[in-house]
């Protein structure tokens, strides 16, 4: 027989979890492994609620497993440390992103992209090493190998700085992958929400022109004035975008509701590069003509390794690169998630884990 969440390993934990696909959130106690030799207990203090949150609390990738608490955004401070750890020690402030294990063995890993190790091990809804279930971040505390375990920069606000963790390598990897990040290169963002705000941050802060592209004419002003885009294309006017054709090196496109990628094909030079990092539920109808007669290219890009992750929150932390965020109690999470699937946010719900998650 199957032991109970709260009794699979010794150190208790107390979080917020999913019990279906309605994705209502509600009290659960489950527990936590001993920290190894290798681990770091960490203390929880913010976790970013990220969409991906919303897509597995509600099934719509297919794969989630029940009871479920999300959360892979963690900002934290260490209470314990294994014997063999020598890269942190009591009492730093750390930070745990949308992994926790991999095979260590493969190409991927060798080669610093754990994110696409094939046995990569999830922060929530994941099978770890030793066949328990993993859960994530809307919780008091977690235990990660220390391979797994970020620094968190001393000058990097917590709160703020916790979407970095998903949000924001998700939009630094491509950049840097595909050659984006070089000053002068036109970039066209796709969104502008969560991912998108931080793609603008970024971007600007490599010295690149930057398009936000948009359905909602009303986000003009924050992004460009409030933001620094240079520009901004409303895609259901087709006068802005005929006279935006073919003027883009690359595009980053943050959406993960089903929209035409046409359009966005259009608007790249030719070798163009048109990136995808939303992840809708339903397949995109993708036209093949233009990626011929342009020699344009679609990719997608999950988030970085470890390394490229802590590069980006150091290079955060010297251009003050934070999200803009809405710090919210534990209790308040699922009208936060209701909120989210509206896209009523600006830009990035974090928990205050620390003050308002009773245990």
């Amino acid at each position: 027989m199957a032991m109970s969440p709260a009794e699979e390993h010794p150190h208790k934990a107390f979080g917020w979890a999913a019990r279906d696909t309605t994705g209502v959130l509600s009290p659960f106690n489950f527990s936590r492994r001993s920290t190894g030799p290798k681990d770091v207990s960490i203390k929880i203090l913010y976790c970013g609620v990220c969409h991906s949150d919303l897509h597995f609390l509600k099934n719509e990738w297919r794969f989630s497993v029940y009871p479920l608490v999300p959360g892979h955004e963690i900002v934290g401070v260490v209470t314990r440390v294994g014997s063999s750890v020598r890269k942190f020690r009591i009492g730093d402030t750390v930070a745990v992103g949308c992994m926790v294990g991999g095979c260590d063995e493969c190409d991927e890993c060798i080669n610093k992209r754990e994110s696409y190790c094939r046995n990569s091990i999830l922060t929530y809804n994941g099978i770890y090493h030793d066949g328990t279930r993993t859960y994530g971040g809307y919780s008091d505390n977690t235990v990660v190998e220390e391979h797994y375990v970020l620094g968190f920069p001393d000058g990097l606000p917590m709160a703020a700085g916790a979407p970095l963790l998903c949000a924001g390598i998700t939009v630094y990897s491509p950049m840097k992958y595909f050659g984006l990040s070089q000053p002068g290169t036109h970039l066209g963002v796709v969104g502008l929400g969560g991912l998108g705000h931080l793609a603008v941050k970024f971007a600007k802060a490599f010295g690149v022109k930057v398009t936000v592209i948009s359905t909602s004419p009303g986000k003009r002003k924050e992004a460009v004035e409030e933001l620094g885009a240079d520009a901004f294309i409303v895609s259901r006017d087709e006068e802005q975008m005929k006279a935006a054709m073919a003027t883009m090196d690359g595009i980053i496109d943050t959406v993960s509701a089903q929209h035409s990628l046409l359009p966005l094909l259009d608007l790249l030079k030719y070798h163009g590069k048109l990136i995808m990092v939303g992840a809708p539920p339903e397949p995109l109808d993708l036209p093949i003509f233009p990626l011929l007669t342009g020699r344009k290219l679609v990719a997608g890009s999950a988030t970085g390794g470890i390394e490229e992750t802590q590069e980006m929150l150091y290079f955060a932390s010297k251009h003050n690169i934070t999200a803009d965020v809405e710090v919210i109690p534990m209790k308040y999470i699922n009208v936060a998630m209701e909120r989210l699937a509206k896209g009523d946010v600006k830009y990035r719900f974090v928990i205050d884990i620390a003050n308002t998650l009773p245990a």
